[in-house]
């Protein structure tokens, strides 16, 4: 089905983006993997080693364990005791006994009884399983700490996509910092030179600058779109606009005369800018998946 794919799609993109970093640090991902007689639409492997500053590198290879981390997410209309069964035995067939394993699974039709109740008593303390139902729009996910992680991180019925648009958030410190540079020159001109040019003065500035033009870019330039297989959100700053994909007719890309690259949905109405460059999104698995969606309401 295709809100299947859709999911399937988001979650790929949300590994390579490293939004899943709270639980490891995926580096490798494989499509349709075969493990046993399954096959696994997403795998990825990694570990809980950090990637980051030299200090929390030594720190990580002095203190945190070495486990290698299994990620897998599989989808299908509905998911059974049976095959939740095998696929937990494969995987601790496939990998090592210290490995952590995280299984996310998805399905259209509501969660039954049965198969709530295995996830829910899973005692191996080393898989984490989660499993959401797209009709019902709830989930279950195993009473272990990987399973309440997973479940904490995962979020499989939409994808939020948000990035630092690093121009306007200048702009935003910027206005700040300038009017507080002409207040302190009003002070060094009219009053006390040297608080003004005092180098504790103008830290003091630039914090505020900092948090005061964070606040001005997040309420009027920070861009986020959120999606679903039903429709969208746009936020721009705290302007939004909730749309469904059956509203529109047709799309295409659209570059901005400032180069950025836009989805643009076309309605009998309106034409509607999906600001995908602001927003840290790829263009060509994006496109492609907002093609199907408005065809398939059509």
């Amino acid at each position: 089905m295709l809100e299947l794919n859709f999911i399937t799609d988001l979650i790929e993109e949300r590994l390579v983006k490293g939004n899943f970093r709270w639980l490891a640090n995926f580096n490798e991902i494989h499509r349709d993997y075969p493990l046993d007689k399954f096959s696994i639409p997403i795998y990825a492997t990694g570990g809980l080693e950090e990637k980051g500053f030299f200090l929390s590198k030594i720190f990580s290879a002095l203190v945190t364990p070495k486990y290698k981390v299994h990620f897998l997410f599989y989808t299908s209309p509905e998911i059974d005791v049976n095959f939740l069964r095998n696929v937990i035995i494969s995987c601790k067939k496939k990998f090592s006994g210290d490995d952590w394993i995280f299984i996310g699974l998805v399905q259209v039709n509501p969660i039954g009884k049965a198969v709530k109740g295995s996830i829910e008593k899973i005692a191996d303390s080393r898989v984490g399983v989660t499993l959401y139902s797209l009709t019902s729009k709830d989930g279950v996910s195993s009473e272990n700490v990987l399973g309440k992680a997973l479940k904490k991180q995962l979020n499989l019925v939409e994808a939020k996509f948000e990035a630092l648009d690093l121009p306007n958030y200048l702009k935003s410190f910027a206005m700040i910092f300038s009017l507080g540079t002409l207040m302190l020159v009003a002070v060094a001109l009219f009053g006390n030179m040297l608080i003004a040019v005092h180098p504790a003065t103008l830290l003091v500035m630039a914090i505020i600058s900092i948090i005061i033009g964070h606040k001005i870019y997040k309420t009027r330039y920070h861009n986020t779109l959120t999606l679903n297989g039903v429709g969208f959100e746009l936020q721009r700053g705290t302007n939004v606009t909730d749309e469904k994909w059956s509203n529109f007719k047709d799309i295409s890309i659209h570059i901005t005369p400032t180069h950025e690259t836009c989805l643009r949905l076309y309605s009998k109405e309106k034409t509607l800018d999906l600001p995908l460059s602001r927003v840290g999104m790829s263009r060509k698995e994006t496109y492609s998946i907002i093609k199907q969606l408005i065809k398939r309401e059509q």
